[in-house]
């Protein structure tokens, strides 16, 4: 058995982004249209093969391709002119009025760049692009050392942590 501390963080208004500006001009962010969910699945398990992101490897193609589709997720991608670098999903909660960074992350040979901070200031620009009431995220001790600290230097702030063990 492991422990896992998992922070659970928020930011309520635009204005309190700490905006990280652009990395460079070579990379750009743009929303996946019309969606794949193979980018997603790649992404998902390359990214998350270092930080136990578990979950969704037992997704059949049915459930990826359903999940892709629903209206209230977006699949954003950063790009180093072609090639791919990093992504995010957004998940709208319209009942809660309220936006959910469902997962964000790097490829490995863009870690470590302060790219991060770059892709999370998009995914909280565009987060808002719903006038949600807040956009929140959640992070663990599995994630990226720098994740939590990229968060909180954005302008999030913790609002729940639980401790499990896996």
């Amino acid at each position: 058995m492991k422990k896992v501390k998992r922070n659970y963080l928020e930011i309520n208004f635009l204005k309190d982004l700490k905006e990280s500006p652009p990395f460079s001009k070579n990379y750009s962010v743009t929303l996946v249209d019309p969606t794949d969910f193979q980018l997603n699945k790649f992404f998902y398990k390359t990214i998350g093969k270092k930080h136990h992101w578990v979950d969704r490897l037992v997704w059949t193609q049915k459930q990826w391709i359903d999940y892709v589709s629903d209206k209230n997720v977006k699949t954003y991608v950063l790009k180093n002119e072609k090639e791919l670098a990093g992504y995010f999903e957004l998940i709208l909660h319209s009942e809660k009025d309220e936006v959910e960074i469902a997962y964000l992350g790097l490829l490995e040979e863009y870690q470590n760049k302060r790219l991060g901070s770059y892709l999370l200031s998009v995914a909280i620009k565009n987060s808002f692009l719903n006038k949600p009431k807040r956009v929140w995220v959640h992070t663990c001790s599995l994630d990226h050392k720098n994740a939590l600290n990229n968060y909180l230097s954005r302008g999030m702030k913790i609002f729940m942590t639980k401790t499990a063990e896996i």
